[in-house]
């Protein structure tokens, strides 16, 4: 689907008349290619007193190529950064949250467009004191409007990293700002991720991060569910494609394309957790990830709609992805270091008219990662959603015009997302490097207002 007034506003005419009449002003994102380098630019990099994460991220960065810039040795007043990132880890009271104006109001206008913003704290439930809380819970606001004010495509995100680190930590540290600095993150802004100990490991070669793996997606043939399917197998992934025996030709078309296999069962059928378990072990013997992708809508007003409305969504959405997991996870299907990424929706957080079905399903796939995340800790399982926002599809294409250029413009991006956007993300959080990242749920919807 293309977004014809995105397309104009890249035209001198068009730029012309944004600029005079205060208009959204979509930006070019910066997407990621196989064999970009992680950032176009130099990164300048600060730290709070006692930052105890400078030393780590000054080594993740280092080996991943990037050119450092310190604070105290940038004299050029016209230097521009491809990322500004923050170690906050050192702010004990709000008091010193000062430091953080200090670093960021000097290079307000210094990011080149696409930039990216990280700060890195303690989760305010680690802190030593009520006060070293309260200011580590201040980082979320700086953050959320730093992605609101920069523009330019410039994203912003909070990351916060456990004090009880391991090696499994910094593993998934420098998996997490790897892929926020890149152009996989191009859509995803104003988000909290938080990482903390487990079990995680470095790939052989970032650029396939997911050689070796075994990866489930449902939901595969079109949409989101094939963007997936091309991403992951781009990563190295032996990528197996589920979808319904009705959507079996556009199956194959992606299966073929990306040298995985295609397999047509409904997710709904009695028998379908018992049939997908024998087929994994018959075939893999084991499945590493576990994407659950595929969905259903039936909107209508919650007094206009019938419980078959209802039931289908739920069960589609929702209720089969659990019985999928249990049965996997009962006959250990899912290895140590397995992963589950469920995709969710922001109507799951700020609800949505007409789609009361569909918003419970997708709220409860967020319980699904808060009750299902502690519970496989111990087994090694990282399990994740991800939410997206508008994303330009076919169904996103049925939506009245009006609610549509809504739905693209109310972002930080004035813009709708790409399927690939949720893929990358998807991808992420897959990485054998993202075993400490979990319990998240990380919107992909360039920050929109909808239940900011």
């Amino acid at each position: 689907m293309t977004d014809r007034y995105a397309s104009f506003v890249q035209s001198g005419a068009g730029r012309a008349l944004v600029k005079r009449l205060g208009l959204p002003d979509p930006p070019r994102l910066r997407r990621h290619t196989p064999g970009d380098p992680l950032v176009p630019g130099p990164v300048l990099l600060g730290t709070s007193a006692d930052g105890r994460l400078a030393e780590p991220v000054t080594k993740i960065l280092t080996f991943a190529g990037v050119e450092l810039r310190d604070p105290a040795a940038a004299t050029d007043a016209g230097a521009r950064y491809a990322a500004l990132v923050y170690d906050a880890t050192g702010i004990t009271d709000s008091t010193e949250l000062r430091q953080l104006y200090d670093f960021f109001h000097p290079q307000a206008r210094a990011l080149l467009p696409s930039g990216r913003v990280i700060v890195v704290g303690t989760p305010p439930a680690e802190c030593g004191s009520p006060r070293e809380a309260t200011a580590q819970r201040a980082l979320e606001g700086l953050t959320r409007s730093i992605g609101k004010e920069f523009g330019r495509g410039v994203t912003a995100q909070l990351v916060y990293v456990t004090k009880a680190a391991d090696p499994g930590t910094l593993t998934s540290l420098e998996s997490t700002l790897r892929f926020l600095l890149s152009g996989r993150s191009a859509y995803v802004s104003g988000q909290v991720i938080r990482v903390g100990a487990g079990t995680a490991q470095p790939p052989a070669d970032w650029d396939r991060p997911l050689d070796g793996q075994v990866v489930l997606v449902t939901g595969a043939a079109r949409g989101i569910g094939a963007a997936l399917a091309r991403v992951l197998a781009r990563d190295g992934a032996q990528v197996v494609a589920l979808d319904i025996p009705a959507a079996g030709d556009a199956l194959a078309v992606v299966a073929n394309e990306i040298g995985g296999s295609a397999v047509q069962l409904d997710l709904t059928a009695p028998d379908a957790p018992t049939r997908l378990a024998q087929h994994l072990a018959d075939r893999h013997g084991r499945v590493d990830v576990v994407v659950h992708n595929a969905g259903i809508t039936r909107d209508r007003t919650l007094g206009r709609m019938d419980a078959d409305r209802w039931d289908s969504v739920i069960d589609v959405n929702l209720s089969s992805q659990e019985r999928i997991n249990d049965v996997l996870l009962e006959r250990a299907l899912i290895p140590t270091g397995g992963r589950i990424v469920s995709v969710s929706s922001i109507a799951g957080i700020a609800g949505n008219r007409g789609q009361t079905n569909y918003a419970t399903s997708k709220a409860g796939v967020i319980g699904l990662v808060d009750s299902l995340a502690p519970a496989l800790r111990d087994r090694g399982i990282s399990v994740n959603a991800v939410a997206p926002g508008f994303i330009e599809t076919r169904l996103t294409a049925r939506i009245p015009l009006t609610l549509r250029e809504a739905g693209r413009r109310m972002n930080s991006m004035s813009q709708g997302g790409l399927p690939v956007d949720v893929a990358e993300t998807i991808g992420w959080l897959a990485w054998p490097a993202s075993g400490a990242v979990t319990g998240n749920v990380v919107r992909v919807c360039g920050q929109s207002l909808l239940g900011a």
